[in-house]
């Protein structure tokens, strides 16, 4: 295909690139300019997304077969684009989020579970649900049954900028008894990065639009298989130390909030890591071992060193203080 990323340099549309320069694919981006120089062989377009005259300007002349858009704010900006772009490609992808949905997500919910509300005309990112619902509608607004929304479960893999695996990595790479969230059998339900990168491209060359839940099966994982799976995958000299949640809750330590097992002053989330999937696996999306997710996380750390974090990411002190691990390990 002939494809435009909006976006390119980072995690999601990193992956996106790169899986679509594996396929054979004719890639272009547009972005700033500012975080990453362009892959080989990847045609690249400047422009701040959030200065409309120069995305057109940008964007002139050019035609795609497909785009796949990143963006994870204000609104206007997937509005804006996908304006400009109408006519110039048959297929707009949207990365959303399964944040869409209103809290708490109930048991088992697919992609009927009750949305939150959004505005495909706001320049407000501070909630980041309304955001990308309002994103979601500004894609349909302009392509309609032809725009894809990806609505993302929790997203790992190389490149991650949101600090859940590489703070986790660094963390067991230091050794010793390490606090783990309890209980271990809690299930995770997580999507690969380039699995989910991999689909969407799939998706776009078929032309398939609407709205999907894109994440793995769930209870095909649990934390302590994580965990386990990322001793066994560096060898580091450490001890899991499961803190019950009771303990964890009583201590003030948020460790699991990374992952989405228990919130601040919010009772254990349904649904969290329960989703139905079933649509995205009957549309072709399959996903790769856990054990590689976690390999190739820390080749990738070792390799080009700790991401910048998002702006939009919790300090890592959220989860776990140093000091309070250790206060915690005493007491087990």
């Amino acid at each position: 295909m002939k494809l435009l990323v909006l976006g390119g340099t980072h995690h999601v549309g990193r992956a996106i690139v790169e899986t679509a320069l594996e396929r054979g694919d004719e890639v272009t981006t547009l972005n700033r300019g500012l975080s990453r120089p362009p892959a080989p062989g990847v045609r690249a377009l400047v422009a701040d997304r959030t200065d409309t005259p120069a995305v057109a300007a940008a964007l002139a002349g050019h035609e795609w077969d497909a785009v796949i858009d990143t963006w994870a704010w204000a609104p206007r900006v997937v509005r804006d684009s996908a304006r400009l772009l109408e006519g110039r490609t048959g297929h707009y992808g949207y990365v959303s989020s399964r944040g869409v949905h209103r809290w708490p997500w109930p048991a088992d919910a697919d992609e009927s579970a009750p949305l939150v509300d959004g505005d495909p005309e706001s320049d407000d990112s501070a909630d980041y649900a309304a955001a990308k619902r309002g994103g979601e509608l500004a894609a349909i607004e302009a392509y309609g049954e032809r725009a894809l929304l990806a609505r993302a479960g929790m997203i790992l893999g190389p490149y991650e900028d949101v600090g859940r695996v590489p703070w986790w990595l660094r963390r067991l790479e230091k050794g010793g008894r390490v606090l783990a969230p309890g209980p271990a059998d809690a299930s995770l339900q997580h999507i690969d990065v380039r699995d989910m990168a991999a689909w969407m491209l799939q998706c776009a060359e078929r032309g398939l639009g609407g709205a999907y839940t894109v994440a793995g099966r769930p209870g095909e994982v649990t934390i302590g298989q994580f965990l386990e799976t990322a001793l066994e995958v560096t060898g580091f000299d450490a001890e899991l130390v499961w803190g019950p949640e009771e303990l964890l809750r009583r201590e003030g330590v948020w460790l699991g909030m990374e992952f989405g097992l228990r919130f601040p002053h919010d009772p254990a989330p349904t649904g969290m890591h329960d989703a139905d999937v079933h649509a995205a696996f009957a549309a072709g999306l399959t996903t790769r071992p856990l054990q590689d997710t976690i390999a190739d996380t820390w080749a990738w750390l070792q390799a080009e060193g700790d991401p910048a974090p998002r702006s939009d990411a919790p300090s890592p002190d959220t989860w776990l203080d140093p000091i309070a691990e250790r206060r915690v390990l005493d007491q087990l």
